[in-house]
């Protein structure tokens, strides 16, 4: 009797080294296994689980991708930026004739992939909250220097005379919606 109680342990620690961490559903190894053990029950238990857990992310996907922040305007000239003003940080050329319809963005780094954050560059943003004409999809060209924290800038041309400081502006990325 004492064998069969060490083989069952072996076989239980077998089928838990087969499995994953990261799956939700046991691998076809280990489900012959955990049927062998316990036919029905472990089986029913592991798909009632994964589908209650595949319904609870849909839920709050949509709600963790929006994001605060503080929104300002820029302008690409040498007081604003770097010494290069028409450089982005992805390597982007700003044309010398742009305006905000442009659509283009800087995001602090603490938003930014490089630096831990959910957006990379290229990635297409919806903005809201910003004013009617400026409320829109934008591109993530640009980053802001270190010191900014939840910040976005909306690149817009010197002529447009934009002065904008408006605290919480609504981003949320386009796939997402």
């Amino acid at each position: 009797m004492n064998n069969a109680n060490l083989l069952a342990d072996l076989l239980v620690a077998a089928a838990a080294l087969t499995t994953p961490f990261f799956y939700s559903m046991p691998t076809t190894e280990a489900r012959g296994l955990t049927k062998f053990l316990a036919p029905h029950r472990e089986v029913l238990r592991h798909t009632n689980t994964a589908s209650r857990h595949a319904t609870t992310a849909k839920k709050t996907v949509a709600h963790a991708l929006t994001y605060t922040v503080t929104a300002t305007a820029y302008q690409a000239v040498p007081g604003q930026t770097d010494d290069e003003p028409f450089i982005t940080a992805d390597n982007s050329q700003i044309k010398p004739h742009y305006g905000s319809k442009k659509r283009w963005m800087a995001l602090s780094r603490d938003l930014l992939k490089p630096w831990g954050g959910p957006f990379k560059f290229g990635d297409k943003v919806r903005v809201r909250g910003l004013s009617s004409k400026l409320d829109g999809v934008y591109t993530i060209h640009d980053t802001m220097n270190r010191r900014h924290r939840h910040c976005m800038d909306i690149l817009t041309h010197p002529t447009e005379k934009y002065d904008i400081f408006q605290k919480g502006v609504k981003i949320q990325p386009l796939a997402a919606l």
